[in-house]
């Protein structure tokens, strides 16, 4: 079950329609006097929250308490926003937003991020470590420490640290890092790696340096740490 919280009945409407359509079962809300009492009774799968809604709570006070909650600490979150500043998006990832959709968009781009926020790479058996410097991290456990203090990442943010991890030392490109953390074409919108780079590198506090920004071509972690 997908919840969008939207109140542009339109927008909602299509969504929903969309889901429907394509294999999911899903249902909107115009406001949060609706969507609380709708969670209070089923957790979804993954939450679809636009930024201004009308009512008591907008979409980051209601992403602020999904992350506050122990409950849904870890549900998964899309935010909707008709706001393209990076400030915005990075303000919402920095709330604990998974993802983000800047209207207007596609239905089939808002189907394949929902189909690869849902698709959770499942831990394996074998202790798989990484360390550079003060930063550590086990991914198994989803755990991410600096200085031995846990770090706590959203779903994309932690899926981004680790890809840059297995590759160590390696120069990547902005599309290697789409194609190999988001799983699908972007069009070009190459922002979407340096927006969520800069969150990143926002709460690894003292490690942030670790990620190295190499002109002309995209991201590495730890050179030759």
């Amino acid at each position: 079950m997908i919840y969008l919280v939207e109140d542009e009945s339109n927008i909602r409407e299509l969504v929903i329609y969309t889901l429907q359509n394509t294999g999911f079962s899903a249902t909107g809300f115009s406001s949060s006097e609706e969507f609380w009492p709708a969670l209070s009774k089923k957790m979804p799968e993954l939450v679809l929250l636009d930024i201004m809604l009308p009512g008591e709570d907008d979409g980051l006070t209601i992403l602020k308490k999904l992350r506050s909650d122990p409950k849904t600490e870890h549900l998964p979150v899309i935010m909707l926003t008709a706001k393209s500043t990076e400030y915005d998006k990075v303000l919402g990832l920095d709330c604990g937003a998974d993802d983000y959709l800047t209207k207007p968009f596609g239905m089939m781009e808002l189907v394949a991020r929902i189909k690869r926020l849902l698709h959770r790479i499942t831990p394996t058996k074998t202790s798989e470590t990484y360390l550079c410097a003060n930063l550590s991290m086990n991914l198994p456990q989803h755990h991410v420490e600096v200085d031995g203090e846990e770090v706590t990442l959203t779903l994309k943010e932690f899926e981004l640290l680790a890809y840059l991890f297995k590759n160590q030392g390696i120069a990547l490109t902005r599309d290697q890092i789409l194609s190999a953390v988001w799983g699908y074409e972007f069009n070009g919108e190459t922002r979407t790696v340096d927006v969520h780079i800069r969150s990143l590198r926002g709460k690894l506090l003292s490690a942030a340096d670790l990620i190295e920004t190499v002109r002309g071509v995209g991201y590495r972690i730890g050179g030759n740490s």
